[in-house]
């Protein structure tokens, strides 16, 4: 039994039936077995078996508390250790890479850093949940797919299983991205198709959780709902132990079915720009500590996201002129920071000598990563990137956090 937090309402029987019922329906997709099988054998025989989740505010733990234990992410890991490690001795190690309120637009640029660990770590599962946040992916899904795909060619092979949480008016963004999955053939877990459907009903209709046992608000689950979240994972895991194995190859040979675009994408920021690129900061050349923060792996300390930045303070001291930046590439995504505060102005974007977009930190009104397309071309050339602040906003403040860029 579990109870509720922060309602009146009955517990919800774990062992019941129904209750298996709702989870079984969490299934999608089985998808190619091969890979989830292997990590669940590793991890059979004690060896090291990394699971690694990325996302948005979900993955993060919003709504959770305390928000690194009760975690839909650490709660599946956990379930993945006691279900399979035949002892606790066993190196499991837990990566979480959740980012509030950002699409997989950035989560394409921060997979090497957050995830990969700079090249340092081969995760054996991925996890990837955006189908509540890719409403602002500028790519419609080809960001999606990209990182979807980035995960996959990892040369250790691992596992990939796509989720899809859900919002409180039963919103997500399911249509688009499980076909993704249909044509790779991947795992793929509905929480949506769990538990939206008997919302609508009452307990003596068949109902097991009401909606308002399911959220914390109209955005997050609850403790309730990130445990079901982990229960539908775990779902998963033991169809897949108990299934046969697929013997062919995960078929990789494929055209993209919306894009694979930006699979190639890198970070640059201010600790490796002038390896990559020619720049000069001007008026930039100050660094933004007050940054989006985020409780990564276990920890329940918040992490501040892309601090090797370049800042606009507008003060009298900084730099002259515009940050300009240099660099042969096809693609270009621009990070900057969103915030709540008076104290930041909009600037200019121009690439090659022309107006592409003026950033505004204010529209969000929260202190946040913001990622926004400058150009996408089939080609490589070199291009200038310059970024000013507009007219009557030059004593106010604006951060580059950085760029992804596929070259």
């Amino acid at each position: 039994m579990i109870s509720m937090q922060g309602t009146s309402e009955p517990l919800l029987d774990l062992q019941s039936q129904a209750y298996r019922d709702l989870i079984s329906k969490s299934l999608l997709n089985k998808g190619h077995n091969a890979r989830l099988k292997r990590a669940i054998e590793k991890t059979k025989r004690g060896e090291p078996v990394t699971i690694a989740y990325i996302g948005g505010s979900i993955t993060q733990g919003a709504g959770a508390e305390p928000i690194h234990m009760n975690c839909y992410a650490y709660r599946s890991f956990d379930l993945f250790r006691k279900m399979f490690a035949p002892t606790s001795n066993v190196p499991l190690r837990f990566i979480k890479a959740g980012l509030g309120g950002t699409p997989s637009e950035l989560g394409i640029i921060r997979y090497h850093r957050d995830v990969l660990r700079e090249g340092t770590v081969q995760p054996d599962i991925v996890v990837v949940e955006f189908a509540v946040n890719d409403a602002d992916d500028e790519t419609q899904g080809i960001c999606y797919e990209s990182l979807v795909l980035q995960a996959l060619g990892a040369d250790n092979d691992p596992a990939v299983i796509l989720l899809f949480s859900v919002f409180e008016n039963d919103w997500n963004l399911q249509d688009r991205l499980a076909p993704v999955g249909w044509h790779y053939n991947l795992p793929m877990v509905s929480v949506k198709d769990a538990v939206v459907e008997q919302f609508h009903h009452t307990p003596a209709e068949g109902g097991i959780i009401s909606r308002e046992q399911f959220f914390h608000d109209i955005y997050h689950p609850s403790n309730a709902g990130h445990f079901i979240m982990a229960d539908c994972l775990g779902w998963l895991f033991e169809v897949t132990n108990h299934s046969d194995l697929d013997k062919e190859k995960l078929a990789m040979d494929k055209p993209p079915l919306i894009g694979n675009d930006f699979a190639e994408v890198k970070l640059l920021d201010r600790l490796n720009g002038d390896a990559i690129a020619r720049i000069d900061a001007g008026g930039f050349e100050k660094i933004d500590t007050d940054l989006q923060m985020a409780e990564m792996d276990d920890h329940a300390f918040g992490t501040p996201h892309f601090p090797n930045n370049w800042m606009h303070t507008g003060e009298r001291d900084d730099g002259n002129g515009s940050f300009k930046m240099i660099l042969r590439s096809k693609r270009v995504i621009l990070v900057f920071k969103d915030s709540g505060s008076d104290e930041f102005g909009i600037a200019n974007i121009i690439v090659d000598g022309k107006l592409v977009r003026k950033a505004d930190p204010s529209q969000i009104k929260w202190t946040h990563c913001h990622a926004v397309l400058l150009f996408d071309e089939k080609d490589a050339r070199e291009h200038t990137i310059e970024i000013d602040m507009d007219e009557g906003h030059e004593a106010k403040q604006f951060t580059i956090l950085g760029f992804g860029y596929v070259d």
